[in-house]
């Protein structure tokens, strides 16, 4: 299903992009016999290479589920997930060592990638710079606000080489203006980078404002209700007309399935 709004060109397709990740057919149960609970049902949808791709849904409709089995982290009930490539996780809370100075645990994630220590300085540094932190390799998470120390887990992520980038709710603590910043780096460096994300929010103004595609999610058991196409040109902000239009639209299927389910 697409939704288009008159008027708005489409972003242009990315060449050749193929699909880097397949989700087939996926179950997830947690728990057995009565106390067994379906996370997911025959879940299925493809994510194509370099595209922005968000996940929202009711509250226990599976999103963090989806993405911990993407991420490895867990394993379906049954179906298949398959992710090309390497793949990064970022977690709404930005999970910094805080014995690590912010050089360090950017350093970390260069060393398990095996970079050798020579180089990982510099590389240290150019990460930081693109995410506008120069200069506080040195600090200690504690020493930083909210946002910046999401900003050192996104230079840690970057630090992956990562191909695929797996976000779940990473600015669903910040306040609106920093929240507002880090959207436009994160899709700046989007742009540069051409990694794919897979974006989980409960905010669909924020859903609206970053994807390609917005795949709407059922009440638990959660599968794909609907896939509404974002076509509004780049760059957009999160209280345009055609953003907050689109999210109204896209909020009321969320409203329709809440209700149809008798719960949030």
């Amino acid at each position: 299903m697409t939704a288009t709004l008159p008027g708005q060109v489409a972003p242009p397709p990315r060449p050749g992009a193929a699909p880097v990740l397949r989700v087939e057919g996926v179950s997830k149960v947690f728990g057995h016999g009565e106390a067994a609970v379906q996370a997911l049902d025959r879940i299925s949808l493809e994510v194509a290479q370099g595209q922005f791709v968000c996940l929202v849904g009711a509250s226990g409709c599976g999103k963090s589920t989806l993405l911990h089995l993407l991420a490895h982290l867990d394993a379906p009930t049954s179906g298949k997930v398959a992710v090309e490539g390497r793949t990064a996780l970022m977690f709404q809370e930005a999970a910094l060592f805080p014995w690590l100075t912010v050089g360090g645990n950017i350093s970390l994630a260069l060393r398990l990638r095996g970079v050798p220590r020579r180089q990982r300085p510099p590389l240290v540094a150019s990460l930081l710079e693109m995410v506008h932190l120069q200069g506080l390799t040195s600090r200690r998470p504690h020493e930083l606000s909210g946002g910046m120390r999401q900003r050192v887990a996104l230079a840690r992520a970057l630090a992956q080489d990562a191909d695929v980038l797996l976000m779940d709710e990473p600015f669903g603590s910040l306040d609106a203006m920093t929240r507002d910043l880090l959207h436009a780096e994160l899709e700046k460096l989007w742009i540069e980078r051409r990694f794919t994300a897979l974006f989980v929010t409960h905010n669909v103004r924020e859903a609206v404002r970053l994807a390609d595609r917005v795949l709407v999610l059922t009440s638990r058991p959660g599968r794909v209700s609907s896939c509404v196409d974002v076509d509004i040109p780049r760059p957009r902000r999160i209280e345009t007309p055609a953003v907050s239009a689109l999210a109204g639209e896209i909020t009321e299927r969320l409203s329709l399935e809440v209700r149809s389910h008798g719960h949030a």
